[in-house]
């Protein structure tokens, strides 16, 4: 059974676009970004989009550790609400591996844009905008991609680099 049909099934609000958010202050915003900060850090993971806890709204959380960071730089966890991505192009694309809490158990190799300029509101509903590169640039296009409703799977160009998470680490990570 394919992964996208799984998805409909099971979880349909990953396949559709979220609703912007109306009030980043208000009481339940703030209730759903703790509830997402507290799961993103207990399955370990590195960011979490609200549709992903069912709930179609364009709001996504994310960190990212210093063993994944830049310059040994990590980033603490934020909340973005209501995002937009804007490539910088001169930077240009590149494979980089992920994988997905909605698809557990599996990687691939997917093309991402190595800088973004990432714009939206805080979690005190105040505007920002900064530009992000590498691991946290990935990040933040993979969490938004959940909000557009895209799965990685669907931005993949070569499907040989699609796997199980134990079969890559045994065979596939040198296929990049």
């Amino acid at each position: 059974m394919s992964i996208l049909k799984i998805a409909r099934m099971g979880h349909p609000l990953l396949l559709a676009r979220a609703d912007e958010v109306d009030d980043a202050t208000a009481p339940e915003i703030q209730t759903l970004i703790d509830a997402m900060t507290e799961t993103i850090t207990d399955a370990n993971g590195v960011g979490l989009a609200a549709p992903q806890v069912h709930v179609p709204l364009r709001l996504f959380v994310f960190h990212v550790p210093v063993s994944r960071a830049e310059n040994g730089k990590a980033l603490p966890m934020q909340a973005v609400i209501n995002p937009l991505i804007t490539p910088v192009e001169e930077a240009g694309k590149a494979l980089g591996w992920e994988g997905c809490l909605s698809i557990p158990g599996l990687r691939a190799a997917v093309p991402r844009w190595n800088r973004v300029r990432l714009s939206g509101q805080n979690e005190q509903g105040q505007a920002f905008e900064e530009t992000l590169s590498g691991f946290a640039a990935r990040v933040v296009q993979h969490e938004t991609d959940h909000l557009n409703g895209v799965l990685y799977p669907m931005r993949m160009e070569d499907f040989r680099l699609f796997g199980y998470n134990e079969e890559l680490d045994r065979y596939g990570q040198e296929l990049l």
